[in-house]
């Protein structure tokens, strides 16, 4: 018996003797919520093919017909979407009449806030349960220094967040207390309505898809690389974003997880077509992962984004060491990175995951929870973990928290356990790789 439905809110995966197939996945959630919100800046047509269609990058597409652009969009082959909007510009978009649903997205959220903060007009954000417990006091501090106003419930802290924009901002020098790249985001695309250099400094380097970005479309962006990983990106304000047309490769998040499939079964060659090879989302447990570069899109200028086909195979995988700076540059990666590390050789420690507690779920909690269920070796010490390898894993029931990266990590992880497992509220997979259960099946057969 393969993934089937067990009731509308679980699904169970039993054990596969080998997985073969080659994958096409969503488009990157990252780059294609970034390039809907700077197509709505620019004056123009933008066209953005491969994009993700998931949940969260449809919520994003809502917000920007909204404040008064025109996105139209259609089916790719496969599990992808283009866009085309036609947008007034920053200058020509409207005030909202009610308040911008947000969904389930975080990215949605924290990114819109920095795009509404230096537009002429008071707008609200809003959405679902588990949205109204992500902080935003991290997007209120930089934004209101600008000279936004920005107001949230609970002191501030928590959504719906209320956003009256101010034109022109004033331009900042900040450094993140935490390492994130939305916050980082959120303030460069402030930036860019406001009067002189805007500069974010932070302790980590996070990923750099804005930067990138923002420079294909035609605005300067300069990165300073310090000491001990420290990075300073800086953007001229009054810069015009020019419309262009993206393709947008392979969300390497999601590929985490065939790579990580792959890997640790005995069986096993996955070939991921078009994946997103962005340096700063990178990491390694000595998998055997193949790849082959030269793709069309390919870029090592730092301006467009590197892509590549990945062919991964069975592995002997060896525990690692992930502080901080690995954490903020895998943040999305990480529940899967545990499954891996509980089929490796040796003690992995990851340190400072603390950011993973404010995701769709508290990430540190779901994610050892389940692996514990399934037979893991894992310790929890305040924003800290420790998973002991080398345990054979058994199917079990879990719970994905309404998580997705839960979701797909314990599915995964049924591939590989005696028995079966239960993988409770599957749906939310949808969030960022609809179909995924389809391709679970598909790479089993």
């Amino acid at each position: 018996m393969g993934s089937t439905t067990a009731r509308p809110e679980a699904a169970r995966v039993r054990p596969s003797p080998r997985l073969r197939g080659e994958l096409r996945l969503p488009g990157d959630k990252s780059i294609s919520h970034r390039a809907l919100l700077m197509a709505a800046l620019a004056d123009g047509a933008s066209t953005i093919e491969g994009a993700g269609d998931g949940v969260d990058v449809r919520s994003t597409a809502g917000i920007v017909r909204t404040l008064g652009a025109a996105v139209d969009r259609r089916p790719d082959a496969g599990r992808t979407v283009s866009y085309r909007v036609v947008s007034p510009g920053a200058d020509g978009l409207r005030q909202p009449a009610d308040v911008l649903d947000c969904g389930n997205s975080g990215t949605s959220l924290r990114l819109v806030s920095g795009v509404l903060a230096g537009l002429p007009m008071t707008a609200t954000l809003d959405g679902d349960a588990s949205l109204r417990r992500r902080p935003v006091a991290r997007i209120i501090e930089p934004l209101r220094s600008m000279g936004a106003a920005l107001t949230a419930r609970e002191d501030d802290s928590l959504p719906p967040l209320t956003v009256v924009g101010r034109t022109p901002l004033r331009a900042i020098d900040y450094t993140t207390p935490v390492p994130s790249a939305q916050v980082k985001s959120a303030i460069l695309l402030a930036g860019l309505r406001a009067d002189g250099v805007t500069t974010v400094r932070e302790s980590v380097a996070t990923r750099d898809h804005t930067e990138r970005m923002l420079r294909a479309r035609g605005v300067p962006v300069e990165r300073v690389e310090g000491p001990d990983d420290r990075v300073a990106v800086s953007v001229q304000g009054g810069m015009a974003v020019q419309a262009v047309a993206e393709r947008v490769p392979g969300d390497v998040s999601a590929a985490a997880f065939w790579l990580v499939a792959a890997a640790i079964h005995p069986d096993a060659e996955l070939v991921i077509r078009n994946v997103g090879v962005n340096p700063t989302r990178r990491r390694s447990m000595g998998a055997e992962i193949e790849e082959r570069s030269g793709v069309t899109g390919s870029s090592d200028d730092g301006v467009g984004e590197p892509i590549a086909d990945l062919v991964a195979r069975s592995s002997e995988l060896r525990a690692v060491e992930l502080g901080p700076a690995d954490v903020a540059a895998a943040i999305d990666e990480i529940p899967v990175l545990c499954l891996a590390a509980a089929v490796a050789t040796g003690t992995t420690v990851i340190r400072g995951a603390g950011e993973l507690r404010h995701k769709e779920s508290d990430r540190i909690s779901g994610v050892a929870n389940g692996l514990r269920a399934l037979g893991a070796d894992i310790d929890v010490d305040g924003d800290d973990l420790r998973i002991r390898g080398g345990r054979p894993l058994r199917g079990a029931e879990t719970d994905s928290l309404d998580d997705h990266r839960l979701a797909m990590t314990f599915a995964i992880a049924g591939l590989l356990a005696t028995g079966e497992t239960l993988v409770e509220r599957p749906g939310s997979a949808a969030i960022s790789y609809p179909g995924f259960f389809d391709d679970l099946e598909r790479v089993r057969a």
